[in-house]
């Protein structure tokens, strides 16, 4: 299983508007080649569940996700409910400091071919780490900064 962790600060901002951009994931496609589409086919209160369609390598990973957004710890945490993932989970986490915006993305993924893993895990986290930072800074704006990261990280289920 691979996680990565990728954090963010954006300079001058409100936490409420950064938070309210990164909930709406049906843009996320405006601002990456990678994501196809993603449709949000159910809102319950805070929970949603979306559909995603994202380009990669030659082909398509899809699959359904749920999401429990908390605009008041304003954390958003996500889980693929059937797809073509074995194991796709994580979250967002803001904070507002002073007078910016802390970004924290975190995401745990397993596609099922360990066979493969040494060779497609570095891919699709290098790809996973490459679009969301297109994402957020066609969200955010390219005021973004990125810290740098640490090395993939491997863990055990």
């Amino acid at each position: 299983m691979r996680r990565i962790r990728l954090e963010a600060l954006v300079p001058k901002a409100d936490a409420a508007v950064v938070f309210e951009r990164i909930r709406d994931f049906p843009r996320y496609a405006d601002h990456t080649d990678a994501v196809r589409e993603v449709r949000v086919e159910r809102i319950d209160g805070d929970v949603l569940t979306s559909t995603w369609s994202v380009n990669f390598r030659n082909g398509l990973l899809c699959w359904r996700e749920r999401d429990h957004i908390d605009g008041d710890a304003m954390h958003i945490a996500f889980a693929q409910i059937d797809g073509d993932f074995d194991r796709f989970d994580g979250s967002w986490q803001l904070a507002q400091v002073g007078e910016d915006v802390t970004v924290v993305f975190v995401a745990a993924f397993d596609l099922g071919m360990p066979s493969l893993a040494a060779i497609i895990d570095p891919i699709a986290e290098r790809a996973l780490r490459e679009h969301t930072e297109a994402v957020l800074r066609g969200l955010l704006g390219e005021e973004i900064v990125f810290r740098p990261h640490r090395q993939p990280e491997e863990i055990r289920s």
